[in-house]
């Protein structure tokens, strides 16, 4: 039996200690790449303890030569060498497994103590020290209390907040360009409305924009497990960067909670992805084994208003304290898709429970209100209702949270709960009727006003085009043309129908022009561009049973030169042959879809909506240049705390054709940027969304 200290003495004093040092897994001061810190309370079988760090094991990894190891050790163990430590025997970490569930709850069952002792004398079992510190642990709540006091305004807080010293926030300003330099010199083409300063007197003065740099690591427990990014961008896009455009639900990233959507990868494994093109980007996410990700977040803009009056209590997308029933609420009651509303709670007792049932939706990502209990706190307020969806509680997005990931906010809540919500249109319209019985699937617009054939005629990206295939051939009526097919324009993304796989066995794989990835445009003159899934597997059966089939597909093409053209292929080639996909849940990668021509596109309308003058919250990339001819508008940024990011339909890597109608082709910089800002309290958008390339 070993008895195992903690690494830190006197970790139990809190002097010293600050909100951005300390670890917020284990609570204890250490570097960011170290192992985390436990104060073990009883002996530990030597079995369970590491022979790298001697400390109880952390995420055991097994050898196959028999050993058991931290995670952490190990890979930076076989950084530099290419043995096990203890009989060294020649490894890699590809070779290792993760130690069995048995062994896994032994270690999260080690009692520990509560970091720190000195105010906090808990003592709890290692795998609940993480939620005691973010829940219960009053050192910890004060420390993170005290940082949100000296940082900025957190995002559902009114943008227009008085500043304290002119000086001060020109300081603060100036120190923001340092860290983010190219924000003064913008890209050719990028059109930022998100920090276009408004001419009116009462606009609020944009003091900076608030980012960061993190580093995520993410471990793979099996070489085919996904990450769950969508990725978007390329130096072979008009993008340039590579940006995070979803996270999978119940997704390793999900689960590790870190990342979200629009968050630009810098590096993998310090390998910079600042001029890779996508492919090639792809590939180097789908590495097996441990990721470390730079990435950088956007957190949204400091704002003061020298000549405002508000506190800073309000929403951001009211100028009213009380937005739940200020006029400037109600002014947007007939905004379609919804309207955002904050509502604030007020517990008489830190404890007292709030009366509300969240739950998560099979169709749509983010937490909604379910129930609210007869005779609790929310029923009696009687501003919150069923079927509203939570965007953000206490200033923490939940736009793409869990039921879980919100309960924990509210209990960890003193007596004041922030909620920022949306409400569907129509449910504004019943007003306190029983909205609470029908539920948002049951009440969905027309489809034709979400997703509609686009009739907006365009060129695709630079780089990007497409050729028709067409491949006739006479077989036994009985014999299959070897194929498998997904899409269709009842799927999420309105995807026309393509092929994810040519099997070796049908008559199509012989002829040799068929690839997967290609869409299909008609068999036997029968048109599938529009058809559902079902649709196109009914006209398929129909008529390949013939024996003379004449199938035409079309197929993308980039057009790479050169040395990135070579490279760029054998990426592709290599994300497509990745032993992770299958017939069943292959797609194309997202620049695939980019060389589609424009009658292949579904398009659909956004009406975003404001009540001040803050900005639209969404940059621009795109637009003719001399340099480059004419490129579509492509989304590459939508910021925190505005309109845009409230709404929760734009994504990162979406394609505007048209503003309130007006198609954007032929448009540059300077007839775009005005078209936005004359757009005082209502634009509506035409864009088209393809799904990003699967990590």
């Amino acid at each position: 039996m070993a008895t195992t200290e903690t690494k830190v003495a006197g970790s139990g004093s809190t002097a010293g200690l600050s909100w951005a040092r300390v670890c917020k897994e284990c609570g204890q001061q250490h570097e960011g790449l170290d192992c985390h810190l436990y104060e073990y309370q009883d002996e530990v079988d030597d079995e369970l303890v590491c022979h790298i760090c001697l400390q109880p094991l952390l995420r055991p990894m097994d050898t196959p030569c028999g050993h058991t190891y931290c995670f952490h050790c190990l890979s930076n163990f076989l950084k530099e060498q290419d043995f096990c430590p203890v009989d060294r025997l020649r490894l890699q970490l590809h070779q290792c497994r993760p130690s069995s569930l048995l062994v896994r709850n032994l270690l999260d069952k080690l009692t520990v103590m509560c970091p720190h002792s000195a105010e906090c004398q808990q003592q709890m079992q290692r795998c609940e020290l993480q939620p005691h510190l973010h829940n219960r642990c009053p050192v910890f709540r004060r420390l993170r209390e005290e940082a949100e006091k000296r940082k900025r305004p957190s995002w559902n807080e009114l943008k227009g907040r008085k500043g304290d010293v002119e000086s001060s926030g020109d300081a603060k300003h100036s120190t923001t360009q340092s860290r983010n330099p190219t924000r003064d010199q913008p890209e050719p083409g990028l059109i930022n409305p998100a920090f276009e300063e408004s001419e009116e007197d009462n606009t609020p003065l944009r003091s900076s924009l608030v980012a960061e740099s993190i580093v995520v690591e993410l471990f793979r427990e099996e070489p085919k497990e996904e990450l769950g990014l969508r990725i978007v961008g390329g130096k072979d896009t008009p993008l340039g960067n590579i940006v995070i455009q979803e996270i999978v639900r119940d997704s390793l990233a999900a689960r590790d909670g870190r990342l979200a959507p629009g968050d630009h990868i810098l590096e993998v494994n310090d390998v910079s992805l600042a001029s890779v093109p996508h492919a090639r980007a792809i590939s180097v996410l789908r590495q097996p084994s441990l990721l470390r990700l730079t990435v950088m977040q956007e957190k949204g803009f400091k704002t003061r208003d020298p000549r405002s009056d508000h506190h800073a209590s309000s929403c951001i997308t009211s100028t009213a304290s009380q937005p739940s029933h200020s006029p400037h609420v109600n002014a947007t009651s007939n905004h379609n898709p919804g309207t955002v509303l904050q509502v604030t709670l007020m517990k008489s007792l830190r404890t007292e429970p709030l009366g509300i049932k969240l739950i998560r939706k099979s169709e749509e990502s983010g937490v909604f209100i379910l129930d609210l209990l007869s005779g609790g706190l929310a029923a009696k307020d009687g501003k919150l209702r069923n079927n509203d969806k939570v965007l953000a509680i206490n200033g923490h997005d939940l736009r793409h949270g869990t039921p879980e990931s919100a309960a924990q906010i509210i209990q960890a809540s003193e007596v004041r709960v922030n909620f920022v919500v949306m409400r569907p249109a129509d449910a504004q319209e019943e007003g306190g009727s029983r909205e609470g019985q029908h539920s948002r699937a049951n009440r969905r617009p027309e489809l034709q006003y979400f997703r509609r054939r686009s009739t907006y005629m365009k060129d695709p990206p630079g780089g990007f085009s497409s050729q028709e295939k067409t491949v006739s051939l006479k077989k036994e009526p009985r014999l299959s043309l070897g194929i498998t097919i997904a899409g269709g324009r009842d799927c999420r993304s309105r995807l026309p129908v393509y092929i994810t796989s040519v099997q070796p066995v049908g008559c199509l794989h012989r002829d040799g022009t068929i690839k997967r990835g290609d869409v299909l445009l008609s068999i036997n003159g029968v048109d599938l561009t529009q058809l559902t899934y079902n649709e196109a597997v009914s006209v398929l059966k129909t008529q390949t049973a013939q024996s003379q089939v004449a199938l035409r597909v079309i197929q993308t093409l980039s057009e790479d030169s050169g040395e990135d053209a070579e490279a760029a292929s054998k990426d592709e080639l290599d994300a497509a042959d990745d032993p992770r996909d299958d017939a069943l849940n292959w797609t194309p990668l997202w620049t695939r879809w980019l060389g589609l021509p424009s009658p292949m596109h579904w398009c659909r309308d956004i009406v975003l909506q404001k009540t001040n003058n803050e900005s639209w919250g969404f940059s621009i990339v795109g637009g003719y240049e001399e340099s480059h001819g004419q490129q579509p508008f492509f989304i590459k940024t939508i910021v925190p705390g505005t309109p845009a990011h409230f709404d929760g339909r734009l994504n990162c890597g979406d394609e505007i054709v048209a503003v309130n109608g007006a198609t954007t082709v032929g448009m540059n910089n300077a007839s775009l940027i005005p078209m936005l800002k004359l757009q005082k309290n209502k634009v509506t958008l035409t864009v088209v969304s393809w799904p990003g390339s699967l990590a």
